[in-house]
């Protein structure tokens, strides 16, 4: 009954409908006999009712009252937009949706949508957020409503304009929520509204605005790159036209999204900030703070990237510029030129973004110097990177900043990600090309001397590489000399340390070309040292090339020219040290690596080698240092005419050699590291004999009567390359003797030589027979044969017994020596050889030797 009374109430005209034009009239007489079913208990009536109003509206000819926007706008405010937010609470999804697509078509129909504001924005701040902001699930379940509603709200908000003003605090309400919606499409829309509520309402929205920025900042994250665009853009707009405390909040958020893997994120970023340095109302507050998020962008990955933010860039500096004018008047009307050595002149910052750069750069330094060294590589990269793109703008005003610029360079260009150092190595050269090298060398030296250090050495290399030529040249002295000093020179034993010290002379000479000429003493010292760290070999290719381009500078020749020229005193410098040396010695080392590198030149520089070889070698010296002493000599005696003896010098010196180092080298002591330094003083001798240094007969007397007794008593040595080599030294020995002479002293070698006969080792006695053999061939060659009978006929005896041994290579070498020693005492030979020949397993041998006997014609 109730419901009756009340269609019936409604179809009577009242008050307000008899003072509407016809046509408005006649569109409330045809809502109202619909609007009852909105009220109506069943679902299905409700829904039928809304959707007999859908086809009213949208199907409504151009003449229909309800296509007349002053027809409809009565009618539409008091009859149907009641009932229809009334609707967006129904407990149907359908009834529900429907209702709010109504409102949609209603508000964009109506002719006065303002007037609808009042009762629309708390309705859906309701179904949006509910009484509690902070309440959580949303009132309204269903998530593609929601968008609808927000959708809604988006129209209200372009069609109300600044009408929205008294409402604000249900919009923001409203969209605080939404910002936050679990639908992304809901986060991306009202992010578009809130940006649209911002333009909108520019002189309200400031006391509103910074209730959003919470909700925003919490979506810049999202998963999806669209949230993430749409929140960064909403951002922007909402800062612009609102309240500029609120960018300290929001740039954080940006920085990170600079590192971003969507490029689109990252260009969104670049645009906004562009923005604000464009149109930010406090903009001069926050210079400092948004000149580094738009510079990072311009060493993007992306080119688009790259070409807006250095298009903003541009344009912010010369707005600056316009609006400073007075104060760059003396700047702008004398413009200076490019420096000379500016390494892009071309493309070279214009006067408002250098100046921008510079009157900010002490507030934007401290957090670069900070984020240069932060745990996460991708932040290092990015800062490091920014702070070239800074140094590059700041010119010469970087000189005020330079010590600590230079403290943050030594720790980054310690980094292990490789892009870090690369960018720093950057910002080093660009300080190298607009600081004085007096300021930078003043404070970079006192760093590399108290903690000398691969990174301060890069940095060096890096100032020197981007000085010009002739602000260095007056330095030049004092560099090499610093370099040369052995607390830098000798900071480190790691190779890292020694590969960045090459880079410093590589530097120097690459920089400074025929100005080093004078400086190559300092620069080779440094060379040496490098040669001589562990790892070394694997710059070879890097030292080489080095070399080269020092010895161009030097002496216009090649590499041996550049030694020939400073062996001497790299020597005697060398030389000064040996008193301390020991097997851990740098210098020692250095003095390995010079004699091994410096090929012929040493021939020239003997009277610098020798005395410090003697000293070094004396029995009373560091054992191990002895030792590796002696396989240096070795290996450079082993090639004599391209090393010591390359000017045919080295007879001078041969008494000292043989008396003063190898003698006492050879001398038995107990202990493992004493049979070492005597097997490497035997290597010695044998290179110099097979060497062909000993050419004069007399020099071959000398050194054999010296040395062959030593040799001797090394037969016995535990190590069997020693006794192998001793061998062959005895056979060199009797070959370049000629004759048997000294008969007391020549009959002692044959029994240490017949002992080897006996050895562990099948080589050594192949050697010592060999040895035999020349032994008996100097018995012939002197013709006193009958002064050695006994000895030859006990050597015959003994030698018998070697050719029934089971090695066969032994037995056919102690043959060959009985054939070729047959000739001296023939018929001795054939007594003692049938007196044993039926004892032997095997009378092979002895057959033969007597075939080969008695084949041969009697001697005269």
């Amino acid at each position: 009954m109730a419901a009756l009374v009340a269609t019936e109430a409604a179809a009577l005209p009242g008050p307000a409908e008899a003072a509407e034009p016809a046509a408005a009239a006649e569109l409330s007489r045809a809502l109202s006999r619909l609007l009852p079913g909105l009220e109506a208990d069943s679902k299905l009536s409700r829904r039928r009712a809304l959707e007999a109003l859908q086809r009213a509206l949208e199907t409504a000819r151009p003449e229909a009252p309800a296509a007349d926007p002053a027809a409809f706008q009565g009618p539409w405010a008091r009859l149907l937009l009641p009932r229809l937010l009334r609707c967006l609470a129904d407990p149907a999804e359908g009834c529900r949706a429907l209702a709010a697509h109504l409102l949609d078509l209603g508000l964009r129909r109506a002719a006065r949508p303002r007037d609808a504001l009042p009762r629309l924005l708390p309705a859906l701040a309701a179904r949006l957020a509910g009484p509690d902001p902070a309440h959580r699930p949303p009132p309204e379940p269903c998530e593609e409503l929601r968008l609808a509603l927000v959708q809604l709200l988006r129209v209200a908000v372009d069609l109300g304009g600044a009408a929205l003003a008294p409402h604000l605090d249900d919009a923001v309400r409203a969209l605080r929520c939404a910002l936050l919606d679990p639908f992304a499409a809901v986060r991306r829309e009202s992010c578009e509204c809130a940006a649209g509520l911002a333009r909108a309402t520019p002189d309200h929205f400031h006391m509103q605005s910074e209730s959003l920025i919470g909700p925003l900042m919490q979506s810049i994250s999202h998963q999806h790159w669209k949230v993430r665009v749409a929140v960064i853009e909403a951002t922007g707009t909402v800062i612009q036209f609102g309240n500029g405390k609120s960018v300290d909040d929001v740039l954080p958020h940006f920085a990170q999204r600079l590192f971003d893997d969507v490029p689109q994120v990252r260009q969104a970023v670049t645009r906004v900030v562009g923005g604000w340095l464009l149109a930010l109302r406090d903009r001069y507050s926050f210079f400092h703070k948004l000149i580094p998020l738009l510079l990072s962008s311009l060493d993007d990955e992306m080119p688009h990237i790259v070409q807006e933010a250095a298009s903003l860039w541009a344009e912010a500096g010369l707005q600056w510029q316009k609006e400073n004018e007075e104060d760059l008047k003396d700047k702008l009307d004398f413009a200076s030129p490019p420096p000379a050595h500016h390494p892009s002149p071309e493309t070279r910052p214009g006067l408002g973004c250098r100046e921008l750069v510079f009157r900010n750069l002490s507030k934007i330094l401290p957090a670069i110097c900070h984020d240069i060294t932060d745990w996460v590589a991708a932040t290092r990269v990015k800062a490091a990177r920014l702070l070239a793109v800074l140094l590059l703008h700041a010119e010469d005003h970087a000189t005020q900043h330079l010590e600590a610029l230079l403290r943050t360079l030594l720790l980054a260009c310690a980094d292990e990600e490789g892009a870090v150092v690369s960018s720093c190595t950057r910002s080093a050269e660009l300080i190298g090309t607009f600081v004085s090298p007096e300021v930078f060398l003043k404070l970079l030296w006192p760093m590399l001397k108290k903690s000398p250090s691969a990174s301060g050495l890069l940095v060096l290399a890096a100032v020197i590489r981007g000085c010009p030529r002739e602000a260095l040249r007056p330095h030049l002295k004092a560099i090499t000399t610093e370099l040369a000093g052995a607390h830098i020179r000798q900071g480190s034993e790691h190779l890292r340390y020694g590969e960045k010290l090459l880079q410093c002379v590589q530097a120097l000479v690459s920089t400074c070309g025929e100005d080093g000429r004078g400086c190559g003493l300092q620069l080779l010292q440094v060379l040496v040292t490098v040669m001589a760290l562990p790892g070394a070999p694997g710059l070879g290719n890097q030292l080489q090339e080095t070399e080269a381009a020092l010895a161009a500078v030097e002496s216009s020749g090649d590499g041996q020219d550049l030694y020939r020229q400073h062996v001497g005193p790299l020597l005697e410098w060398l030389g000064g040290s040996q008193r301390g040396w020991t097997a851990h010695s740098p210098e020692l080392l250095q003095f390995s690596v010079l004699v091994a590198h410096a090929g012929p030149a040493l021939g020239e520089a003997l009277p610098q080698l020798v005395p410090v070889l003697r000293s070094c070698l004396q029995p009373d010296r560091d054992p191990q240092m002895r030792l590796r002493l002696l396989s240096v000599l070795s290996r450079a005696l082993l090639s004599a005419k391209e090393t010591v003896d390359s000017q045919g010098q080295l007879h001078r010196y041969l008494d000292t050699v043989v008396t003063d180092i190898l003698v006492p080298n050879l001398q038995w002591r107990a202990g493992r590291t004493a049979a070492a330094i005597r097997t490497a003083a035997v290597s010695c001798l044998w290179a110099l004999i097979s060497s062909e240094v000993l050419s004069a007969t007399q020099q071959v007397e000398d050194v054999r009567e010296t040395l062959l007794p030593p040799v001797l008593t090394a037969l016995e040595e535990d190590s069997q390359m020693t006794r192998l080599t001793c061998c062959r030294i005895v056979s060199a020995f009797l070959k370049s003797s000629g004759g048997a002479s000294e008969p007391d002293k020549f009959i002692k070698i044959y029994p240490e030589l017949l002992k080897r006969l006996d050895d562990v080792s099948t080589e050594v006695r192949l050697a010592a027979a060999s040895a035999l053999a020349v032994w008996l061939e100097c018995i012939r060659d002197d013709g006193a044969e009958a002064c050695y009978q006994r000895d030859v006929q006990h050597l015959y005896k003994e030698l018998l017994v070697y050719l029934d041994d089971p090695d066969s290579a032994v037995q056919d070498a102690v043959l060959e020596v009985l054939q070729a020693g047959s000739v001296l005492f023939p018929d001795l030979l054939v007594r003692e050889t049938e007196a044993v020949v039926h004892k032997h397993r095997s009378p092979t041998r002895c057959e033969q030797l007597l075939q080969h006997v008695q084949a041969r014609p009697p001697a005269p």
